[in-house]
């Protein structure tokens, strides 16, 4: 999550409209569930993780059958995986993925737990030099929940960027982030950005264009370096914020045209996110735990 209350910026001149999206209009839901459909068999570059059955939680242990079970439905729809923690049964991410040929996007979850953040970041690095992590993410929108420093994220990369010299590292966060602290992008080998039209309400006939915005001003802020979309995506149901509407009208919309656009523009971007999570309620509210392409049941939605 990565909602603001203030307005997206300016973003240096750079224009994002070539590709607006499909026109809507002419399509019935059934159309959009088979568009939709359609999208998702051509394939994506990548996928969040999510890791939880209904009635579990962060904190709980997660064997390796569920682990796997989930990795086989995902492996026919993307390249990439995403995790988002290196402990308490998510260390059998990657190397379940790697077994079945996906790619690896791993996080150590950082918070203000520092013994937590300890077994994280030791995990982190022994999958990495095991061969299990093709980037490196330290740390996921800890400066938006401020839990750490900017000193104390810096120290936290610093550290697995020695430890592992031959694989990328980077940090994830809101978009925006990367303008505020410079230094983010000096410590990153790639640019890890989440952009979300819905946190910021925008209304979805707007979605995309304001996507390709914030994506304008990632550019703007990484002096080169590469770019990766590591979270977007729209909740089927659960309430509005603002002009955004969590309806499974919009869900397909929004999947369509995301996966449109960054295929078009050969775009790096992972969607968010895989299953539905029942635990994903607390600050995001009853939306939190519709983000799914699958259900809680890990039956497709549409």
């Amino acid at each position: 999550m990565s909602y603001r209350r203030e307005e997206y910026h300016a973003y240096n001149g750079l224009n994002f409209t070539e590709h607006s999206g499909i026109d809507f209009s002419k399509h019935e839901i059934e159309d959009l569930k088979n568009i939709w459909r359609k999208t998702l068999e051509a394939g994506m570059h990548g996928i969040g993780f999510s890791m939880y059955e209904e009635g579990q939680e962060p904190g709980d242990i997660i064997t390796e059958a569920q682990v796997e079970r989930r990795i086989k439905i995902l492996k026919p729809y993307s390249q990439w995986v995403r995790s988002f923690s290196c402990i308490e049964g998510n260390e059998h991410i990657p190397r379940i993925a790697r077994k079945h040929g996906m790619k690896t996007l791993v996080g150590a979850w950082l918070s203000d737990d520092k013994e937590a953040n300890e077994k994280e970041m030791e995990a982190l690095i022994q999958l990495a030099k095991e061969g299990y992590v093709d980037i490196a993410a330290v740390g996921n929108e800890v400066l938006y929940r401020n839990e750490l420093t900017l000193e104390e994220l810096l120290g936290y990369m610093k550290r697995v960027k020695e430890a592992l010299p031959n694989t990328p590292v980077g940090y994830v966060d809101a978009y925006y982030e990367f303008t505020r602290h410079p230094e983010l992008v000096e410590f990153s080998d790639v640019i890890l950005s989440n952009c979300y039209p819905y946190w910021e309400g925008c209304h979805i006939d707007g979605a995309l264009g304001h996507m390709q915005q914030m994506y304008g001003e990632v550019i703007a802020a990484a002096n080169g370096k590469p770019i990766i979309i590591t979270e977007t995506g729209w909740p089927s149901k659960g309430g509005s914020l603002k002009g955004a509407h969590a309806t499974e009208e919009n869900a397909l919309k929004y999947f369509i045209n995301a996966q449109a656009w960054s295929d078009k523009a050969n775009i790096k971007m992972f969607y968010f996110s895989s299953f539905d999570e029942q635990w994903k309620t607390g600050d995001e509210g009853d939306v939190g735990a519709f983000w799914g392409l699958w259900d809680k049941h890990e039956k497709l939605k549409f």
